[in-house]
C-alpha cells in the first residue's frame, strides 16, 4: 500500500484545525459509577431499567485493542461482520437488528452518514485513541433519540482531563507491518478544561478476498480535541470535534483486485449550559456530521478511475432541559430540529430532508429502591409525516444495588435512508419508517464475595422493514431496473443474556453468553421463518486476568462464536468459531508502561462474511508513557 511519509505531519495541521472546531459530547458525565444514556442524564445503574454495559477508559487500556469494534463484540448481545482486515466495511449488530438500525454517537454527534443506502453509521475508522468511555444501551431506544435505536444506542465519549497539565505518548508495531502512534495533550484548570488528541495507525493487511493473495492495507489518521469552560457556577461552554480519515484497499467479490476507498468523517458539537432555576438544567447545542467517501480503481497506478463517490452531512439543533421534582425523582424533554442531506455518483444531485422531534422522559422514585420511568416521543419528518412512540421501564433494588430487578417496554422507529428515498434509479419517495416494539425482563445480583451474576430475556418484532425487491414485486412499476425499495419486510427476535463476574482483586474473571433467535417473518415470504443473514445464535465471550504484587498484569479473552448463515435463503452457511488473545503488560515505572499482545492465538481461520478473510495470529508490542 501507497504510504503517506508526511502523515504525521498532515496530522499535526488538521489537529489545529480540529482544535479551533473542539465540540462537545451531548450527554457528558465525568462519573464512571452512573449511566448517562439510558436517560439523557447521569444516573445510577440500578435504577436503570434496560440493559447497559459500561466500557471504562482503564477497561479500554486493559484490552489494548486498537479498534472500537472488537471492544464491543465483547459485551453481550452484540456482534459484527466485516468484509476483511480492518478498516473494510464493518456492521455492528445489537440483539440482532440490523447494522442500520443501531445509534452510534460520538461525543453527542450521531456518526451516521446520510449518503449511506440505509443512513448506517460504520465503525470501521473509529479507534480506541483518545476514548474515555463507551456506554451500550440494549434495546429500542427511539423515546430519547427518535430514528435507529431500534437495537440500541453506542454511545462513545472522548476523554475527560483530570490534572492540571497531563501528556500522554503511545508507540506500537507487529505483524503484517503494522504500526501505531498516538499522542495527546491537556488540563483541567479552574474553570478551564482542555484536551486534544492525534493518532496514526497502518498496516499491510491481509487480503479481503479470502482466497486471494494480494494483501490490501489500511491507513488511519484520527483527530479529536475538546475544551470546557464554566463561565459562572449556572453558565458553561463546551466544545468538541473528532476526525477520521481511512485509507483502505479491498478486493472485488470474487477476486482480487486494485481498489482503493477514502473516508473522511469530521463531527463537531458545541453548546452551552445553563441553570434556568435552582431545580432546571438547560442545554442548547449545535451537531454536525460530515463523511465524504470515494472509491478508486486503481489497476492502472498512472489513471486512477473513481467509482464511487458520495457526500453526507447532517446538521442538528437541540434544547434539553432536566427538571429535579424531589429526590431520586426528574424529567427529561427537549426539542430536536435536523437537517440531512447527501450527494452521491448515482444520485441526480443532492437530496435531502429535515426532521422535528419533540420528547419527555419522566424517573420517578415512589418508594425507596424502586424507579419507573415513562416517556414519549413525537416526530415529524418531512418525507413520510409523523411517528409517535411511547416508552416505559422499572427497576427495582431492595438492597441498595446488590440484588436488580429490571423491565421495560419500548417502541421505536427507523426512518428510510435518502438513498432509498431519492435515489433516481432504485428509490422510493412513498417509503414508510420502520417500526419495532420490544421488552425485556432481567435480574442481576452481587454476593458479598465478589461474585456476580445477570440474566435477562427480550423480544423485539419489527415491521414495515425497508427491502431491496425485484420489480416483480410490481409489475406497474415502469420503469423499474433490475428493482427497487419497498416496505414489505417483518423480522421477529428474541434472546437470552447471561452474566457472571468475580473480582477477587489480583484475580478477575467475566463472562458472558447470548442466544439469539432471529428469523424472517414476512408471511408468504419464501424466506420466512429463516433465520437472519449473519446472525450467530450463540455467543459466548471470557476474560480473565492476574495481576502480581510487582506490577505485571496477564490475561486472556475468549470469544466463542456459533455458525451463521450468509444469506436470507439461508443456503450459505458460515462455520463458527473461537479467537483466543493473550495480554501482558508491565509498569517501568509511574509514567511509562510496556505491554504486548497475541490475538487469535491458535491462528483460527474463519469468515464473518462469505468469502471474505479475517485476521490471522497476530503479535504486537508497544510502550505507553504518561505525564
Amino acid at each position: 500500500m501507497k504510504r503517506a511519509n508526511l502523515a504525521m505531519a498532515i496530522a499535526a495541521t488538521e489537529l489545529f484545525a480540529c482544535a479551533m472546531l473542539v465540540p462537545i459530547e451531548a450527554f457528558g458525565q465525568s462519573d464512571d459509577s452512573l449511566v448517562v444514556t439510558a436517560s439523557r442524564a447521569g444516573i445510577e445503574p440500578e435504577r436503570v431499567g434496560q440493559s447497559v454495559t459500561v466500557i471504562t477508559h482503564s477497561q479500554i487500556e486493559e484490552s489494548q485493542q486498537p479498534g472500537v469494534t472488537e471492544l464491543l463484540t465483547r459485551t453481550p448481545g452484540v456482534q459484527f461482520s466485516r468484509n476483511g482486515g480492518r478498516g473494510t466495511v464493518t456492521s455492528v449488530y445489537i440483539r440482532g437488528a440490523d447494522n442500520a438500525q443501531t445509534l452510534v454517537l460520538y461525543d453527542g454527534v450521531r456518526l451516521h452518514d446520510p449518503s449511506a443506502i440505509e443512513g448506517a453509521a460504520s465503525l470501521a475508522d473509529v479507534t480506541t485513541g483518545g476514548i474515555g468511555r463507551i456506554e451500550v444501551l440494549r434495546g429500542t431506544q427511539s423515546v430519547l433519540y427518535g430514528s435507529q435505536a431500534i437495537g440500541g444506542v453506542i454511545n462513545i465519549t472522548s476523554r475527560e482531563p483530570t490534572e492540571a497539565l497531563e501528556a500522554s505518548l503511545q508507540a506500537e508495531a507487529g505483524e503484517l507491518d503494522s504500526s501505531m502512534f498516538r499522542g495527546a495533550v491537556g488540563g483541567a484548570q479552574g474553570a478551564l478544561t482542555w484536551r486534544a488528541g492525534a493518532g496514526y495507525s497502518a498496516t499491510d493487511g491481509i487480503s479481503s478476498y479470502a482466497p486471494g493473495s494480494e494483501a490490501d492495507g489500511y491507513e488511519n489518521v484520527t483527530l479529536n480535541a475538546r475544551l470546557g469552560y464554566a463561565v459562572s457556577p449556572g453558565l458553561s461552554l463546551d466544545l468538541r470535534s473528532y476526525h477520521a480519515r481511512g485509507d483502505a484497499e479491498f478486493d472485488a467479490f470474487d477476486g482480487d483486485a486494485a481498489n482503493r476507498s477514502l473516508t473522511k468523517s469530521w463531527l463537531t458539537f458545541a453548546g452551552v449550559d445553563f441553570a434556568l432555576s435552582e431545580r432546571l438544567e438547560s442545554r442548547l447545542s449545535y451537531g454536525r456530521t460530515a463523511i465524504s467517501r470515494t472509491n478508486l480503481d486503481e489497476s492502472d497506478p498512472a489513471a486512477a478511475v473513481r467509482t464511487f463517490d458520495a457526500h453526507g452531512h447532517s446538521e442538528r439543533f437541540e434544547y434539553q432541559g432536566t427538571f429535579s421534582i424531589s429526590v431520586g425523582s426528574f424529567a427529561v424533554f427537549g426539542a430536536e430540529y435536523a437537517e440531512n442531506a447527501f450527494y452521491g455518483s448515482s444520485a441526480p444531485g443532492t437530496a435531502g430532508n429535515n426532521t422535528l422531534g419533540l420528547y419527555a422522559n419522566l424517573s420517578v422514585e415512589p418508594t425507596k429502591g424502586l424507579t419507573l420511568t415513562g416517556g414519549l416521543r413525537r416526530e415529524d419528518h418531512s418525507s413520510f409525516g409523523v411517528s409517535t412512540v411511547f416508552a416505559a421501564s422499572a427497576a427495582y433494588s431492595p438492597n441498595g444495588g446488590d440484588s436488580v430487578l429490571r423491565a421495560s417496554y419500548s417502541e421505536g422507529f427507523k426512518a428510510p435512508g435518502l438513498f432509498q428515498l431519492f435515489d433516481g434509479v432504485f428509490g422510493n419517495p412513498d417509503l414508510q419508517p420502520d417500526t419495532a416494539v420490544s421488552w425485556e425482563a432481567g435480574a442481576e445480583h452481587g454476593f458479598a464475595n465478589g461474585f456476580s451474576l445477570s440474566a435477562v430475556y427480550f423480544h423485539r418484532k419489527t415491521d414495515n422493514l425497508v427491502a431491496f425487491v425485484p420489480c416483480s414485486a410490481e409489475p406497474a412499476r415502469d420503469p423499474c431496473l433490475f428493482g427497487f425499495y419497498a416496505n414489505n419486510g417483518r423480522v421477529a427476535v428474541q434472546g437470552v443474556e447471561m452474566g457472571a463476574d468475580l473480582d477477587l482483586g489480583a484475580v478477575m474473571l467475566s463472562g458472558n453468553y447470548a442466544w439469539l433467535d432471529a428469523a424472517y417473518d414476512t408471511p408468504g415470504s419464501s424466506t420466512f421463518g429463516n433465520r437472519l443473514a449473519l446472525r450467530a445464535r450463540h455467543k459466548f465471550n471470557a476474560e480473565a486476568s492476574y495481576t502480581a504484587g510487582f506490577g505485571l498484569t496477564l490475561s486472556a479473552s475468549a470469544s466463542v462464536v456459533g455458525g451463521s448463515f450468509n444469506d436470507a435463503a439461508n443456503l450459505q452457511r458460515l462455520s463458527g468459531y473461537v479467537l483466543v488473545d493473550l495480554r501482558v503488560s508491565y509498569p517501568l515505572n509511574e509514567r511509562a508502561e510496556i505491554y504486548a499482545r497475541m490475538e487469535n492465538l491458535f491462528d483460527e481461520r474463519y469468515q464473518t462474511i462469505l468469502d471474505y478473510g479475517s485476521l490471522p495470529r497476530l503479535v504486537s508490542a508497544g510502550v505507553r508513557w504518561r505525564l
